[in-house]
C-alpha cells in the first residue's frame, strides 16, 4: 500500500515527535508539506523530515494545491479552532493536538462541525494508545477488580518541565494558551472518563500558583540568570543548568534555539523568554492543583498535578474496586485479587520501535491508529475522537471553573 501523506501545521516539538514516525515507518507515512508561520522553524523541519514543500499559511498551501490525505496539526493552543475548521472546509482527515480549543463554546462548535463532515478526525490524547493505559483498560474492563469505586490519579509534572514550559514558555499564561488544568492535564480528564465508562456527574477543584512568584525570588536574583545572579548555582530552575549543558542536545533546549553551539544557547537565554528568572516570567497558571470528581455510575476519582515533583515517573494511578486493586507506575502493573490476595505484575515497558516513541509509545499507537483508519476510510479504530474528547475537556473547563469560584460545578451531559 502506499504511504498516507500528511500535512503538518506547526513545526515545534510536538510535530516533530509525530514526524518521526515517518522516519521509522516511511511506508506508512509520508510528510508532503510543512506549514508554519516561523521561516526558521518551517525551514528546519523540512531539512531534517526532507518535505518537500513548505509554507506560512494553510491558504498558501491551498493556493499551490498541496494534496495531502490528511494533516496533523500541532500549533499553539489558540490558533487550533481555526485551523482546524479550515482542515473541515478542506476536506481533510486530521489529527488535532490538545486541546481542541480554547474555550468550552470552540469545542463545541469544532465537535458539531466535525459531527457533520464526515471525516476522520482524532485528539491527540496519545495516553489512551500506550502500553500502559491500553492494559490499565483491558484490566478493568475485563472484571477482574469487580465494579470500581474510586480512583486516585496523580501528575507528576517535574520542577524543571514546569519551569521550562509554564513559566517561562508557551504556556505560562492562561489568557494566551490555556489554563494549565486543560493545557497539561486534559490528557488525564480524558484517561479518567475513559476508565470510568461514563461521564462525569459533578466536579470541584482547588490549587494556585504558590511559588513562582516574584515575592518569592531570592536575595541577590536578578532579572534573567544571565545577568550575575547571587542565588543561581543554588537555583534548582536555573536557567544555565537547565540549558547550558552541552551534553543535553534535544528537547527542552531545542524548544529555545536552533542553534545549540554554546554562544547561541546564552544568546537565547540573553535575549529570550528562557533566560529570565523563574519568579519574574509575568506567568498566572497555577503550579499544583487537585481535582475531585463523581461519576454517574458512581465512581469517585481524585486527580493530583503538582510540579514539584522529580524525574521518577510522569503518572501513577490506583484504581479501587470490589474484588482488587491496580496500582500502576513506571510500566509496571500490580493487580491485587481480594478472593486469593495473589498479585499479577504486568510489565508493559514500550519495546522495539516504540521505545523511541514519546509519552511510553502512545505518540505511535496514535499515528498507527489514525492511519489505518484513513486507509480503511473509517474511524472505528480511533478511539479520542473530537465527540469523545469533548467530555474530558468540558471536564477541564468545569475544575477550573471550581477552582476559581470555589463552588463545585455540576455538569450537563
Amino acid at each position: 500500500m502506499k504511504p498516507v501523506s500528511v500535512i503538518i501545521i506547526g513545526a515545534g516539538n510536538r510535530a516533530r515527535a509525530y514526524a518521526e514516525y515517518s522516519q521509522y515507518f516511511p511506508r506508512d507515512m509520508r510528510i508532503s508539506a510543512v506549514i508554519d508561520p516561523d521561516e526558521e522553524k518551517r525551514s528546519s523541519f523540512q531539512a531534517d523530515f526532507q518535505v518537500p514543500y513548505s509554507f506560512a499559511s494553510f491558504r498558501e498551501a491551498e493556493e499551490k494545491t498541496v494534496r495531502a490525505d490528511g494533516a496533523i496539526i500541532t500549533s499553539p493552543d489558540r490558533t487550533h479552532f481555526s485551523l482546524a475548521g479550515e482542515c473541515i472546509k478542506a476536506g481533510i482527515h486530521f489529527l488535532l493536538e490538545k486541546p481542541i480549543a480554547a474555550t468550552a463554546e470552540e469545542c463545541k462548535e469544532l465537535v458539531s462541525l466535525g459531527e457533520k463532515s464526515g471525516l476522520i478526525i482524532g485528539v491527540c490524547h496519545v495516553l489512551r494508545y500506550s502500553p500502559f493505559f491500553k492494559k490499565v483498560k483491558e484490566i478493568t474492563d475485563s472484571g477482574t477488580l469487580g465494579d470500581i469505586a474510586s480512583i486516585e490519579h496523580i501528575e507528576a509534572v517535574r520542577y524543571w518541565h514546569q519551569a521550562h514550559s509554564f513559566v517561562r514558555g508557551n504556556w505560562n499564561n492562561s489568557g494566551n494558551s490555556s489554563p494549565m488544568i486543560l493545557a497539561k492535564s486534559c490528557h488525564d480528564m480524558d484517561i479518567l472518563r475513559w476508565i470510568c465508562g461514563s461521564s462525569c456527574l459533578r466536579i470541584s477543584s482547588f490549587g494556585s500558583l504558590l511559588h513562582f512568584r516574584k515575592e518569592n525570588a531570592p536575595d541577590g536574583s536578578t532579572e534573567r540568570c544571565t545577568d550575575g545572579c547571587k542565588a543561581e548555582s543554588e537555583c534548582p530552575y536555573s536557567a544555565c543548568k537547565l540549558y547550558l549543558n552541552p551534553a543535553v542536545t534535544g528537547w527542552p533546549v531545542t524548544a529555545i534555539t536552533s542553534d545549540l553551539s554554546p554562544e547561541g544557547r546564552l544568546k537565547a537565554l540573553r535575549e529570550g523568554p528562557y533566560g529570565l528568572c523563574v519568579y519574574r516570567c509575568g506567568n498566572d497558571v497555577v503550579d499544583h492543583q487537585i481535582v475531585s470528581m463523581e461519576f454517574k455510575n458512581g465512581i469517585t476519582a481524585s486527580f493530583t498535578m503538582c510540579a514539584f515533583t522529580g524525574d521518577g515517573t510522569d503518572r501513577r494511578i490506583r484504581i479501587m474496586g470490589t474484588r482488587g486493586e491496580l496500582i500502576g507506575e513506571k510500566n509496571i502493573i500490580e493487580v491485587t485479587s481480594f478472593q486469593n490476595d495473589q498479585k499479577a505484575v504486568y510489565d508493559v515497558t514500550p519495546r522495539g520501535v516504540n521505545t523511541f516513541s514519546k509519552h511510553g509509545g502512545g505518540d505511535f499507537g496514535l499515528l498507527r491508529d489514525f492511519i489505518s483508519s484513513v486507509r480503511e476510510g473509517k474511524s472505528a479504530q480511533l478511539s479520542s475522537s473530537l465527540e469523545v474528547s469533548l467530555e474530558s475537556h468540558i471536564m477541564a473547563f468545569a475544575a477550573e471553573e471550581s477552582r476559581i469560584s470555589g463552588k463545585t460545578i455540576f455538569l450537563k451531559n
